[in-house]
Order: structure tokens, then sequence, then C-alpha cells
């Protein structure tokens, strides 16, 4: 009966297991210098000679200079692998946002990471989607000092609620975290999907979907 139990548990644990894991594998070795010039495509990057390694590859500098809004009014600065070549296999990495006033960072996921996100200036909406069938918003209004959590893979945004500028620190659990942004991926893909599937989908007229297509 002992043995038996001691079995059971021991399934238990290896069904259980994968659920721990993070999203990007774990390093096998102390670093990992990801070799962005190597023609070998990996689930990753492939790792340069450590004894190469040196301090640049895991610096980044002026993250304290705010970047000039795009037009949905926020600006993304990435610090992931493709900035910190040190990142590779280590399964962090980071983005400081900038909005302008009643600014937006547009509805997006991340498809490998989850993000935490924590405000220095200004006030943010925030919130995340459920998924189908439910698709309840989570959202909360955050302030300087308040820190919020994004989900792997679900819907989300931010919406600057002030009428001053504001920076959010973003810290994410990939060293390449993906970012799909909802209107460009549908929109905006190329080749584009037809005008008359997203007219359906959207249940708007086909005219709709042309007017906003040609924004992308």
């Amino acid at each position: 009966m002992a043995k038996a139990n001691a079995i059971l548990l021991l399934v238990l644990f290896s069904l259980a297991s994968p659920i721990a894991f993070s999203s990007d594998p774990s390093p096998l070795q102390d670093i990992c210098v990801a070799d962005l010039k190597n023609p070998v495509k990996v689930n990753g990057f492939v790792c340069k000679d450590p004894k190469l390694a040196v301090a640049e590859d895991f610096f980044f500098p002026g993250l304290d200079k705010m970047r000039t809004p795009n037009a949905v009014g926020s600006n993304v600065t990435a610090v992931n692998v493709n900035q910190i070549a040190g990142l590779n296999t280590l399964g962090i990495s980071m983005v400081r946002i900038d909005y302008a006033p009643y600014g937006q960072n547009p509805p997006h996921t991340h498809p490998r990471a989850t993000e935490i996100l924590t405000v220095l200036e200004g006030s943010l909406f925030v919130g995340f989607v459920t998924s189908n069938p439910e698709n309840r918003l989570i959202s909360k209004v955050l302030q300087k000092g308040d820190v919020f959590v994004f989900p792997i893979g679900l819907v989300h945004f931010q919406f600057n609620v002030g009428n001053t500028n504001a920076v959010a620190i973003g810290a994410l659990s990939s060293q390449n975290p993906g970012v799909i942004t909802i209107a460009n991926a549908v929109f905006g893909s190329k080749p584009m999907i037809s005008a008359d599937i997203l007219a359906r989908a959207f249940q708007v007229e086909k005219k709709i979907v042309d007017l906003i297509q040609s924004k992308f």
C-alpha cells in the first residue's frame, strides 16, 4: 500500500511540476552571452565563448531618458536579449514605458512572458482580459509606486488618466517576451486579412474595416 501511495505521489508530482517552470528554459552554465550574428538558428541564441564575455554584454545605458511618444501617446523602450546579449538563457527582460498626457499603451499580449509593472510617475488605468468565454476585464487605477501584474499571454493595456506625462517600468519573465499589438496584428497584417472576414468577425460594415485598415 505504501509503495502504491509513493508511486501515486510521484505521478502527481511529475504532472504538476511543469506548472512551476518559467517560460524560458533554465540555464546550464553561469553565462551564455548571445552571439546575435551567428547564422545558426535555435530556440534562443547560440552562446559565444564565455572567455570572450565583457561587461558591455550585460549593460544597457540611458533608461532614465524619456522617449518621444508615438501616435497613440506612448513609447516602449525594450531591454531584452536583443539589447543585452548577456540576458540569453536568464529568462528575464524589462521595458520603460513613457506616456504622453492621456496617452496609452494599446491592448497587446506578450506570448512568452508575465509582466509586472511599477508606476514611477503619474496615474495609469490598467487592465487585462481573461480568456474566452469569460472575457472578464480586471482593471485598476495605479498611482506612483503601485505595482500590477499582467499574466502571460493575456490581452492587457495601460492608459494615462492624467494631464501630465507618466512613466512606468515593466519586468517580464522571458529574455525575449515578444509583443502582439492587437490592432496592428488584426488590421495591419501583411498580407492583410480579408476585410470581409474582419467585418463579419467584428459585426460591422466592410467600409468601416476598410477605413481602419487604411490607417495601418
